[in-house]
């Protein structure tokens, strides 16, 4: 058997592969920084037929261990199909099984969004009338492009969302490919929305911690999610220039795209401890997670704590951008799990599902235009 990891979003260690029936394997950090839990593979040399068991060794010292319990692998035979493989957790590691019905299959923590389709995805959005507004560069020289798309006109609302601080929250850009296609789409009430509105979208924020199998930091090894009190072009450029055009152009409302390891549901995170959090801030999210609970798979139960009035912690998009620009500003979260309110064996949480989330959060903007200033 031969185990490949030499590739976009690539990320596996081998531990022993004498036995081509169990191989043990190990999770590689991040460059520069101790967090891992994304894992990308391919393995060769399978017979048809035969199973074959899989063990990430150290996934009990891995960054959320949360995560693990309840948590099934996705795999793929063509990179473009995936679905849920057979997996348990103990104090050995992660462990997922196959009965090889190809001879080579892909493992992923979660359904991978490859550099290659980022860059149609901008070409299509480009193509199709979106506005190339400037472009900014990762530490390694990767583009961040920043679309536009809407007219530009006096007095629209200025909608916000980025996308993939945490490169292995591969969830969130197959949300922004469902978010650019359906403001694409050229449905009357798409169009309606833009007549009000402007999207000003960047479809992944870390294209270095993507690329090179990162969990949860740049190529300097800096969380960016982490980084938005005091960005730096020496560690986080990537968020110095998402803050440089906010400040050109103005905030209205703000969605950063997440995915969570540990909670299996669609949820959102607001900014109640923020020192400037109002009455009228704290209407709006009630509104948002009430509206958007009615056109989709989100829900308000499950989520993380509320912070305490005034002990938010200003270095997390979220609370900076709220906080800076006294506007609606939210962490939207998917699964990496299942979602437990819709459970889907044979796929869990997954990109076309994430895809969908975002016609459901576009219909929720849209009723909440005229009360966002």
């Amino acid at each position: 058997m031969k185990i490949d990891s030499d590739f976009d979003s690539g990320n596996i260690q081998v531990v022993d592969a004498s036995d081509p029936r169990h191989v043990r394997l190990a999770l590689r950090p991040d460059t520069r920084s101790p967090h891992f839990q994304w894992f990308h593979f391919k393995a060769e040399g399978l017979q048809r037929g035969e199973s074959y068991q899989f063990s990430l060794t150290n996934a009990p010292g891995s960054s959320y261990v949360g995560g693990w319990p309840g948590y099934n692998a996705v795999a793929s035979y063509d990179q473009r199909n995936w679905f849920r493989v057979p997996s348990r957790y103990d104090a050995q590691g992660l462990h997922f099984t196959l009965d090889a019905q190809h001879p080579q299959v892909w493992f992923a923590y979660f359904e991978p969004y490859s550099r290659e389709r980022h860059a149609q995805l901008v070409q299509r959005a480009i193509a199709n009338g979106a506005e190339l507004l400037s472009s900014g560069h990762s530490l390694e020289g990767r583009e961040l492009p920043l679309l536009r798309i809407g007219s530009g006109a006096p007095g629209a609302r200025r909608i916000w969302l980025i996308a993939q601080q945490h490169p292995g929250e591969h969830m969130a850009e197959w949300f922004m490919e469902g978010l650019i296609d359906r403001l694409q789409s050229g449905d009357a009430g798409i169009q309606r929305l833009l007549e009000r509105a402007d999207f000003y979208l960047v479809p992944n924020m870390n294209p270095d911690g993507a690329f090179h199998g990162h969990l949860r930091t740049n190529a300097a090894g800096k969380d960016l999610n982490r980084a938005w009190a005091a960005p730096s072009a020496e560690e986080s450029p990537e968020v110095l220039f998402v803050q440089e055009q906010m400040a050109k152009y103005g905030v209205d409302l703000f969605l950063d795209i997440h995915g969570d390891e540990e909670i299996p549901f669609v949820f959102a995170a607001g900014c109640e401890g923020n020192p400037g959090f109002t009455p009228r801030l704290d209407l709006l999210e009630t509104l948002f997670r009430q509206r958007l609970e009615a056109n989709g798979e989100f829900q308000s139960v499950h989520g993380y704590p509320k912070d305490e009035p005034g002990k938010a912690n200003l270095t997390l998009a979220c609370n900076h951008v709220g906080q800076t620009y006294d506007c609606l500003s939210l962490t939207l979260e998917m699964p990496f799990k299942d979602h437990n309110l819709a459970p889907n064996k044979l796929t869990g949480w997954n990109g076309p599902r994430s895809k969908a989330l975002a016609g459901a959060v576009l219909v929720t903007i849209d009723s909440l235009l005229d009360e966002l200033r």
